[in-house]
């Protein structure tokens, strides 16, 4: 495994491989690495013959300084991880590697799949990850692209980006990960505190709620309603939104029906840390 910091260095190292017509997947992530990132990277190396890492913490998709200041930084142990893996190569780069002088992110309005849920609770956030993850396509140039379905919105988002600007490159869009309780991993997790954990399990128990509406044909507007005012009415949560989704284009479910890659969607803080979950449906 080798681990490169600047841009230079590693399209030098990618050159040889893209002439030689080398399949290329990528996995950008921000480090503090986690079982989630672990299953990504496993499917990047079924499905790609060299398998790039990128470990950036991105500061223009923080839209609260002090959440970047306190993002886990775990460089070794990521480093083993990533080795266990089988990666073949890390991109470890500075924020000048990347954005130069000045870092600060490009408008992107792409409708309102940048403008509800995470773009409404979190401005100018999407503005940062279209941002950094178009200057990380352009650097790799990869083939493949995974990321995790824990992040749904950003995959929606990518998604869009690909199509719109990189289309020879496939977003694959990986399962989410939990913890054998069920609660979704995130590096945020070792932020909660042990007596707070049995109320972030309340966020799956109302998304796993609305999923048995579906598969009932039950009401799935009445199960969002239910689980919503069930969580917004829990003491020991600051729900944020709770709602059933088209998992591409973001918009509300209607009526009864659940098309296909539908999703119930939350939101919510718990013991000071900002958790987000998604259930298909």
């Amino acid at each position: 495994m080798v681990v490169i910091h600047g841009k230079r260095e590693l399209d030098d190292f990618l050159q040889p491989h893209r002439l030689k017509g080398i399949n290329v997947g990528f996995v950008p992530t921000m480090g503090a690495l986690h079982a989630g990132h672990a299953s990504l990277l496993r499917q990047a190396r079924t499905e790609s013959k060299l398998v790039v890492l990128s470990i950036f913490v991105n500061p223009t998709q923080f839209n609260d300084s002090s959440d970047y200041s306190n993002y886990p930084s775990t460089i070794e142990p990521d480093l083993e991880l990533a080795r266990s893996e089988g990666v073949d190569v890390v991109f470890l780069p500075e924020v000048k590697n990347i954005y130069g002088d000045s870092a600060h992110a490009e408008t992107s309005d792409y409708g309102s799949l940048t403008r509800v849920f995470e773009g409404e609770k979190r401005t100018g956030h999407f503005d940062g990850v279209v941002t950094v993850v178009r200057r990380l396509f352009n650097i790799v140039q990869p083939q493949m692209a995974f990321f995790g379905e824990k992040d749904l919105q950003q995959l929606a988002v990518i998604r869009h980006l690909a199509r719109l600007e990189f289309p020879s490159i496939r977003i694959v869009g990986c399962p989410l990960i939990r913890d054998a309780d069920g609660l979704a991993l995130s590096s945020r997790n070792v932020r909660i505190p042990k007596e707070g954990r049995v109320h972030a399990l309340k966020l799956h128990e109302a998304l796993l709620n609305v999923a048995q509406a579906a598969d009932t044909q039950n009401s799935i507007g009445s199960a969002v309603e239910a689980n919503r005012k069930a969580l917004s009415e829990n003491e020991h949560i600051q729900l944020e939104y709770f709602d059933a989704v088209n998992g591409e284009s973001f918009e509300v479910l209607k009526g009864n029906e659940v098309p296909k890659g539908a999703f119930a969607i939350v939101a919510a803080v718990v013991s000071g840390v900002r958790l987000i979950d998604n259930c298909r449906l």
